[in-house]
């Protein structure tokens, strides 16, 4: 059973996770939500955020539900797993032209917990190249 935390605080971890990978680290598990908000304010402190939140936000997989939109922007549906084992959706916020932003948007204080119902499918794939 996952600790309970909230879809924002288990991006903060899956953000923590990441910053702890890159610098050949683990966190330790059973993290409470209130403790990965510490640590996450220590890392925002430090400024060694920023890569990490900006590659959690193109999430893992696109989830195809309905998203938020924009005429500014494009948007799709993304998500990931945290490491205690929940799956967090978002909307990932892209493109919007030359003086666009779209890394301004706070993409996720409207973070919200998934289902994820995951099956092997076997699929084929043809590769065709011309015969000599």
């Amino acid at each position: 059973m996952p600790i309970k935390m909230t879809p924002q605080q288990a991006i903060k971890h899956m953000i923590l996770d990441l910053t702890a990978r890159w610098d050949g680290c683990e966190l330790p598990s059973g993290l409470t939500g209130e403790q990965v908000d510490a640590r996450y304010d220590e890392l925002v402190e430090q400024d060694g955020h920023w890569d990490a939140r900006s590659e959690t936000r193109e999430g893992l997989v696109e989830t195809g539900l309905p998203c938020e939109y924009s005429r500014h922007y494009e948007s799709k549906a993304v998500a990931a797993k945290a490491p205690n084992g929940q799956w967090v959706g978002w909307t990932y916020w892209y493109g919007g032209g030359k003086h666009a932003d779209p890394e301004a948007i706070d993409w996720m204080e409207d973070a919200y917990f998934l289902d994820c119902k995951e099956e092997e499918k076997t699929v084929i794939v043809r590769t065709f190249t011309k015969a000599e």
